[in-house]
């Protein structure tokens, strides 16, 4: 077992020597952003539409890679991408973040969906955390209360929505045969995101939000005016609210989409969370089950920790047992019935999950084992060895690579991205 720092070392050279400059190569000099499609055999479309959810992405990344690094490459990469969502992702008349734009960035689908709200705030959340730009904190709080506003009803979060947030079906985020009102993928990312807001806002033990104001000097307020409050009331009622979102979503997993008797998720439901199928998805369990750890240390509720970190466990621990095998993960099981397909994104997930859950339990070596035998395996086989390209999207049973895009609007460097710098953030000085 190599050292951490060995670990980190291998995980920063990735990241800067591979997916930084790969994805500053793709970068649109002419219409702004980043171009929305590469293909398989490494064709460039820069006519291809690009999707707000890459570019939400790509801003967190280069944003958090920024704070991490300190590069001001990076910091000029997130100013590119910030002026590209603010000035063609934001719907101005409607409010909310389209689905995608054209290559110049008219709107081209115009569906507002949760999701895509949510990965838009956990970009600007990052961005803020990067530059201390105001503007882009006074839109998170405005999508904020969109999504509580306008995606909601007495149930949870709804997804999708056409321009003007009137409900339509969920077509986009439904896979298996079923067409989801629910879906945990969305409920997670919302989770994510409100996550990373609070933590940039001031985290755990900021109970009056007076931090907030005095280093931004704006509020979000509820009706997203970002107009100074009164000794920072409208700050401090957002954060309470936004506080209380991240506890209800807590019981939202603990109560409808966690499966106690199987110790996994569920992943489709109708309104009222009643599962649709019987789907076990590997990476989002494995995904969910440090990113609610992550929100559970940023919100530092020690009741709600006592109450999930058993779940967080058992997710971990049944991802292990039901799907690691051959030095990697599978990606699902539907009706009893595995695809073994090793998907990129499933793979940087497995990678900071097993690592986390053996940072909760130091004495299952076999979580460390697991991650560091599953990063050997993205190394030889996930990375596309060709100049002039990133990871491959996928690889069949056999280890062959599956011949899809290398960036399209869903394969960003959100997943691998984020996985090298966790590694780094939890290996770097361990034994």
């Amino acid at each position: 077992m190599k050292s951490g720092n060995e670990f980190a070392a291998e995980a920063r050279a990735q990241l800067t020597g591979k997916l930084i400059p790969f994805w500053q190569g793709i970068r649109d000099q002419e219409y702004g952003g980043y171009y929305g499609w590469l293909g398989y055999d490494l064709s460039l479309d820069r006519r291809a539409v690009k999707g707000c959810i890459l570019n939400s992405r790509i801003l967190w990344f280069f944003s958090s890679a920024y704070v991490l690094l300190g590069e001001e490459a990076l910091r000029r990469e997130a100013d590119h991408a910030w002026a590209f969502l603010r000035d063609y992702c934001v719907d101005r008349e409607n409010g909310g973040v389209y689905w995608s734009v054209a290559f110049d960035g008219e709107p081209e689908d115009t569906t507002k969906h949760t999701y895509n709200q949510a990965f838009a705030i956990y970009a600007l959340s990052a961005y803020y955390e990067a530059s201390g730009e105001k503007e882009a904190l006074k839109l998170a709080w405005e999508l904020f209360h969109i999504i509580e506003e306008k995606c909601r009803d007495e149930y949870g979060y709804l997804e999708a929505f056409n321009l003007r947030f009137e409900p339509e079906e969920n077509d986009k985020l439904s896979e298996n045969g079923v067409m989801a009102e629910k879906t945990m993928n969305t409920l997670l990312h919302v989770f994510e995101a409100y996550t990373e807001l609070y933590r940039v806002t001031g985290g755990a033990g900021d109970a009056n939000g007076a931090g907030v104001v005095a280093r931004t000097g704006i509020v979000g307020g509820a009706d997203g005016s970002g107009r100074t409050g009164k000794a920072g009331q409208t700050e401090t009622s957002d954060r309470i609210m936004l506080a209380r979102q991240l506890r209800y979503m807590l019981d939202l997993f603990t109560d409808k989409v966690y499966n106690p008797a199987l110790g996994r998720q569920e992943v489709f439901f109708d309104r009222k969370w009643n599962s649709l199928i019987d789907l076990h998805s590997y990476g989002h369990d494995i995904e969910t089950a440090w990113l609610v750890d992550r929100g559970l240390e940023v919100l530092g509720d020690e009741e709600y920790k006592r109450k999930l970190d058993p779940i967080t466990r058992r997710l971990t621990e049944t991802v292990y047992r039901q799907a690691y095998r051959n030095h990697s993960l599978e990606n699902e099981s539907e009706k009893g019935v595995t695809d073994t397909t090793r998907v990129w994104w499933v793979q940087a997930e497995a990678v900071v999950g097993f690592l986390n859950g053996w940072q909760k339990e130091p004495e299952k070596e076999i979580y460390r084992q697991a991650a560091e035998d599953i990063w050997a395996f993205i190394m030889e086989k996930l990375v596309d060895p060709r100049p002039g390209s990133e990871w491959f999207w996928a690889l069949d049973q056999e280890g062959n690579p599956l011949k899809k895009p290398i960036v399209e609007p869903w394969k960003c460097p959100y997943h691998n991205g984020r996985m090298c710098m966790e590694v780094i953030r939890r290996m770097k000085n361990v034994t």
